[in-house]
């Protein structure tokens, strides 16, 4: 995966050059005018280093190494200035900064002092990852659910997490596959080694087979030292290969080999690496179709289903809505720092009476929704995205009597269903926008 940075300068010719050169050396760059844009990019993803003027319009450069270094411990600073000085280059490096250029005297010095910050940040990143996986529970006892239908899997899971057998996760998108296959793995004999996952359909042929098997110093363009794939990575531990249905016929057959043998060969390389790797594998389509289409390896297909687990879909097991919307309820409202205790009858039971096509995802996210629109202790009906609305969830069933009731919950509804365009939603209520208003208000919505 290739490693994030971000550029802040108010000059924007000399931020759009700076930015260019580094996407020359195979960088994603992104840019800033000021530290306050600059540090919400930085609350937004994942950056490795940061290159910044000292003399910002917002900010001073020295005091903005102090913010990021306090806020993102692992993101490296590069600060640059047009007037060196000997107690502002000291200042910056007691405030945490990795070095500090002079413009105009970095040209030469810029690119390998980014790649030293680069690979520092990168082992930085690495360890706080590893960290924060070792404090997440991923153990069976983890995976919320009662019913009959979700009991059978995990039983089945457990039996199969005592081997090394290839295993196949089969089953609707949002089902809970990847925290299945977290289980296995940490269950198993190979808990304390690596557990590394790919999503097939994330990546185009070229860079999938980079990101899972490597490649040598000069295999292709900005490849200038060599690379460890996914596999080397997950040695004696386990691969998880999402979306595996995904993956380019010629990459099944490289895989194949993998399975059959232990052994690959890197892009570029001319020699086998041994591998000793657990490969779990998840997809949401029928792969024995998919092979009989010619789309998948009817070989590759047998090799991974030596053990296939089918996950079921929520509404397969609705009686586990009320653990897992409670699950999402708490953590939602940590993360919002909101108090808000419990659901209604009538929001539980509209949860019951959902389809969920989107399945777990699907209901992780609603809730989500529901916990940031919330204002009291309740997650409430009117809450819910509009087409939660059926003919079980009106006012009736859910012991609203009252006119003006009825008609503020379904304001609600439409409001939320129009993503509080209040145009289209006087639209769809046939009134006036002047009449809307006057009801927002009337209702305080």
């Amino acid at each position: 995966m290739k490693q994030t940075l971000l550029v802040i300068d108010d000059e924007k010719d000399i931020r759009n050059l700076l930015a260019r050169t580094l996407e020359l050396e195979g960088y994603v760059v992104e840019t800033a005018q000021d530290a306050k844009s600059g540090l919400k990019t930085l609350s937004r993803q994942e950056i490795y280093v940061v290159i910044a003027d000292v003399k910002l319009p917002d900010m001073h450069g020295l005091s903005l190494v102090a913010d990021i270094k306090e806020h993102y411990p692992e993101t490296e600073v590069i600060c640059l200035t047009a007037f060196g000085n000997i107690q502002d280059g000291v200042q910056a490096m007691k405030n945490g900064a990795f070095d500090y250029l002079v413009k105009g005297d970095d040209n030469p010095k810029i690119i390998p002092l980014v790649a030293k910050a680069a690979e520092k940040a990168a082992l930085q990143l690495r360890l706080k990852h590893f960290q924060e996986k070792a404090k997440r529970p991923y153990g069976f006892e983890q995976i919320i659910g009662h019913s009959k239908a979700v009991q059978q899997v995990i039983a089945m899971a457990q039996k199969v997490s005592q081997t090394d057998t290839t295993v196949l996760l089969t089953g609707p998108t949002g089902t809970g596959k990847e925290v299945f296959a977290h289980a296995i793995h940490y269950e198993g004999h190979r808990k304390a080694e690596p557990f590394m996952a790919v999503n097939c359909s994330a990546f185009g042929k070229d860079l999938l087979e980079s990101e899972m098997y490597g490649h040598k110093a000069g295999a292709f363009t900005g490849a200038v030292k060599d690379k460890k794939g996914l596999l080397e990575e997950a040695h004696r531990g386990t691969l998880f290969l999402d979306e595996i249905g995904e993956m380019p016929l010629d990459l099944q057959a490289k895989l194949l080999r993998v399975l059959e043998s232990g052994t690959f060969i890197k892009v570029g390389d001319t020699k086998e690496t041994e591998v000793d790797v657990r490969i779990i594998a998840a997809t949401n389509k029928n792969l024995e179709e998919e092979s009989e289409k010619g789309n998948f390896r009817e070989d590759l297909y047998y090799r991974l289903s030596v053990f296939q687990i089918s996950m079921p879909a929520l509404a397969e097991r609705k009686e586990d809505i009320p653990l897992l919307a409670a699950y999402f309820l708490k953590q939602f409202s940590l993360k919002q720092k909101k108090k808000v205790a419990g659901m209604t009858e009538d929001y539980l039971e509209a949860l019951r009476q959902h389809t969920w096509r989107g399945n777990i995802r699907e209901l992780r996210n609603v809730i989500e929704r529901s916990v940031i629109l919330c204002d009291t202790d309740r997650l409430t009906i009117e809450l819910l995205p509009f087409d939660f609305l059926s003919p079980k969830n009106t006012g009736i069933q859910t012991g609203i009597f009252r006119l003006k009731d009825l008609e503020k919950q379904h304001i609600r509804q439409v409001l939320a269903y129009a993503q509080g365009n209040k145009t289209k939603a006087a639209e769809l209520l046939d009134i006036g926008l002047t009449t809307l208003y006057q009801k927002i208000k009337d209702y305080n919505l």
